[in-house]
């Protein structure tokens, strides 16, 4: 159940005036009557009934179902003792966000039920006010069979999409971990061998200098001609890798925010970034994550994304204008965690801070580009 309650039930489908006119109408039923009694019977029912539509949504388990079963036999008193039905749709809001299969179903066939039986009653006891409402009795019928199976699919379509993004999320933790395990094996078995044998070498051209420097320098050569090979397979392990570069991420990035009504605001678009290809892998990787959680926790209405490069480093700014950091969007897994993780791997930082919004930096060295670069030369 939500763990809101309240008089006027929270929805975007239905305006909040719209509740509070079944709220008032009631109370005109009820004084049309010259009864100083029925007056004060009709006024106790009607607050009794909010009351147990206030406990409704305050309650868990089986009280639910009790406080929504005096709901339906106060529904059915208004309507035989004052011809009002509309309280029915209050009912029927209320049963429409139960989660249970088994629950929902009961409550909406026994409501459906009451409420078409006292409807009949009704026609029998006030047959002139009955024939007089007749379109607005036909759609409160309309609304108790619709409404409540309405809510029920929405609210089971969000937990699904729900649980299709936790498990995409994990599906992408599980994908990063097997690909860094890949990695591992093939930077292992490329570089384990050479490398050992590059410090046995080094070893021996060490002994070598100052016994027999001409072998020495035939170490030192067979030294410098391993490591690039090594490189070389470095650099092609790379290259082979499926990387995601920053241009298409952008692209998708604009997809999701203008989806999610977000205005994007890009300085620099990346296209001069000298980077190698893990991190940019890496950095798209992160830039998403950003994105996914302005989409999801921020409220913003515009998302500015800065890219920059330095001599020493690629800096990446990702700050909206929405309601700031909140301790509970971090605490239910906002995602810095696994940024952190994605870029300790290629020695980059992430921070998160308060600024008219949230704006999260991104650094990412550069020092793999300058030993190419130097390699190069």
């Amino acid at each position: 159940m939500q763990s809101w309650y309240s008089i006027i039930p929270k929805s975007p489908w239905l305006s909040i005036y719209i509740w509070i006119i079944f709220c008032i109408m009631p109370f005109f039923f009820i004084v049309r009557s010259l009864s100083i009694w029925h007056i004060l019977l009709g006024t106790c029912l009607i607050l009794l009934y909010f009351v147990f539509h206030r406990f409704s949504f305050k309650s868990r388990n089986g009280l639910v179902y009790m406080w929504l079963s005096f709901q339906m036999v106060l529904n059915v008193v208004m309507t035989l003792l004052f011809g009002y039905v509309y309280l029915s749709l209050f009912t029927a809001f209320f049963i429409g966000n139960i989660r249970r299969p088994v629950g929902f179903y009961i409550m909406y066939g026994l409501h459906i039920g009451f409420t078409v039986l006292s409807i009949v009653a009704g026609y029998f006891i006030y047959l002139e006010m009955f024939l007089a409402q007749t379109p607005f009795i036909i759609l409160a019928v309309i609304g108790v069979v619709l409404l409540p199976f309405t809510l029920y699919t929405r609210n089971k379509q969000e937990n699904l999409e729900g649980e299709l993004e936790t498990a995409r999320e994990r599906i992408s933790e599980l994908i990063i971990h097997e690909e860094r395990q890949r990695i591992a094996r093939d930077l292992h078995d490329t570089l384990g061998q050479k490398l050992s044998m590059i410090g046995l070498k080094s070893d021996l051209a060490m002994r070598l200098v100052e016994k027999n420097p001409e072998q020495a320098k035939v170490e030192i050569k067979d030294i410098r001609h391993t490591a690039s090979i090594a490189l070389k397979e470095v650099r092609e392990l790379v290259a082979d890798m499926r990387a995601v570069r920053i241009e298409e991420e952008l692209y998708r990035i604009e997809q999701i925010l203008k989806a999610a009504e977000i205005e994007l605001v890009l300085h620099n678009e990346g296209h001069d970034l000298n980077m190698p290809v893990l991190s940019e892998n890496v950095v798209s990787m992160a830039m998403k994550e950003a994105v996914t959680n302005v989409v999801k926790h921020s409220k913003a209405s515009r998302c500015d994304i800065t890219i920059a490069q330095t001599d020493n480093e690629v800096i990446i700014t990702i700050q909206d204008n929405g309601i700031g950091l909140s301790k509970r969007v971090i605490n239910s897994g906002s995602g810095l965690k696994g940024m952190q993780e994605r870029l300790e791997f290629i020695n980059g930082t992430v921070e998160l801070m308060d600024d008219n919004g949230t704006l999260l930096i991104i650094r990412v060295p550069l020092t793999i580009t300058h030993q190419k670069g130097s390699e190069s030369k």
